[in-house]
């Protein structure tokens, strides 16, 4: 859907398997996907939560984010923000990775991935449709996060389709 114009939507519920192992539902894997490519980007967002991305349209906007960074490294405008880059030189060091999924739409969720969103093997997780990526929540996490962000869809809603 994300590659055909369209929003990823839906919730659902899943268990990562004993191999750390986590199956999306096909129309979520169909639509991360480009071609013969298995390959997407898993990001950490929050405590709690992981990003599926698709990986072409991730990796050109991550390339023209650190081309403007170098550039302006280059022109020297960065000189008094040595601590800002190297902050965003650590998170993009271990923010994402790319990961490919197997037949079946399967992904192994990565050791350090795992501990971001807080669960082991046998654990249950929250699948959610957010637009323009799949979100992996940790389902106490996404109580709350949804908790908090439902009184205000009617006012989100009428924002962005206006």
């Amino acid at each position: 859907m994300a590659n055909r114009g369209e929003l990823l939507l839906g919730e659902f519920a899943r268990t990562i398997d004993e191999r750390h192992r986590l199956s999306l539902p096909s129309e979520f894997a169909e639509d991360l996907l480009e071609g013969e490519s298995k390959e997407c980007l898993l990001a950490k967002e929050r405590p709690g939560c992981l990003s599926l991305w698709n990986w072409t349209q991730w990796r050109k906007k991550l390339d023209d984010g650190v081309a403007l960074v170098r550039s302006k490294m280059d022109a020297g405008k960065l000189d008094g923000r040595v601590a800002d880059v190297q902050s965003l030189g650590r998170l993009l060091s271990t923010r994402h990775r790319q990961v490919s999924l197997a037949g079946r739409g399967r992904l192994v969720i990565p050791e350090g991935f795992r501990e971001f969103l807080g669960v082991e093997s046998g654990a249950d997780v929250m699948l959610v449709g957010a637009a323009v990526c799949v979100e992996i929540w940790h389902p106490d996490a996404w109580a709350i996060a949804i908790g908090d962000q439902m009184p205000g869809f009617r006012e989100l809603f009428d924002q962005l389709s206006s």
